[in-house]
């Protein structure tokens, strides 16, 4: 039987999402606690992977176990044993052939920054108080839609078959003193986002033009586009599947 697991946690003290030797993750938290719980070696495999001090507030793992449980009693046995920055939203027994990655339809990611000094959320969002123009970084956001390769927003040393990807929604927002730049596709490349984020906070610093960005762009070359944004303000937020997915 398989089974989603709807998870979020605050990633700023772990080493990403994917499981690697010798350090905390959070796939390697979660494959501890469902081992100790369901009494048997266990692995999940995610929806995707976020990057070391990236944040969820939706992320979806699944699993598989040869027996129907009890998805209350396991859910709190699980929020008992998990750290307190990792916990589960909730738990659904799903087909054999869903898959928590290749199943799904699209993901969305949301960036943070404040734009004044904050003592109390500074772990949460990048802090950036220079001037920003909003217009500058609305008409970037917009130009995203008209293209599908974005290579020149990709980690260099990546292993995908294609830098394709669909951009469904992109749009900076300002509310009491905070930036929030929200994006939606179909799949996202290894530090898309927070590249994409960087370049974007150079439009609305004017130090890059929307002429540049466009051929930042159409470049396909990574050392083009900006640094990459601060890890602590990026939140995968969302993940869209099938409605059929859930039985």
């Amino acid at each position: 039987m398989r089974y989603f697991i709807d998870l979020s946690y605050n990633g700023q003290a772990y080493h990403g999402w994917q499981i690697q030797p010798d350090i905390i993750t959070v796939q390697s938290e979660l494959n501890n606690a469902l081992s100790t719980v369901l009494r048997t070696p266990l692995d999940c495999m995610g929806a995707g992977r976020t990057d070391t001090g990236v944040h969820a507030k939706m992320m979806v793992a699944h699993f598989d176990f040869d027996k129907e449980i009890d998805t209350k009693d396991i859910i709190y046995k699980l929020n008992v044993f998990l750290p307190k920055d990792i916990h589960i939203n909730s738990i659904k027994k799903v087909d054999l052939e869903i898959h928590a990655r290749f199943s799904a339809l699209s993901r969305t990611y949301i960036y943070k920054i404040s734009r004044i000094k904050d003592a109390f959320n500074y772990q949460n969002a990048h802090t950036y108080t220079l001037p920003l123009d909003l217009g500058l970084m609305n008409q970037a956001a917009k130009m995203l839609f008209e293209y599908t390769d974005f290579q020149c927003f990709s980690k260099v040393k990546t292993d995908v078959k294609t830098f394709e990807c669909n951009i469904m929604e992109a749009e900076w927002l300002l509310t009491n003193n905070k930036l929030t730049f929200k994006i939606k596709a179909d799949r996202f490349l290894r530090n898309m986002v927070r590249a994409v984020v960087g370049t974007m906070i150079d439009v609305g610093a004017k130090k890059t033009t929307l002429e540049e960005f466009r051929s930042i762009i159409r470049s396909k070359n990574r050392s083009n586009a900006g640094t990459s944004a601060p890890a602590q303000g990026l939140y995968l937020v969302e993940i869209d599947y099938p409605k059929s997915v859930y039985k």
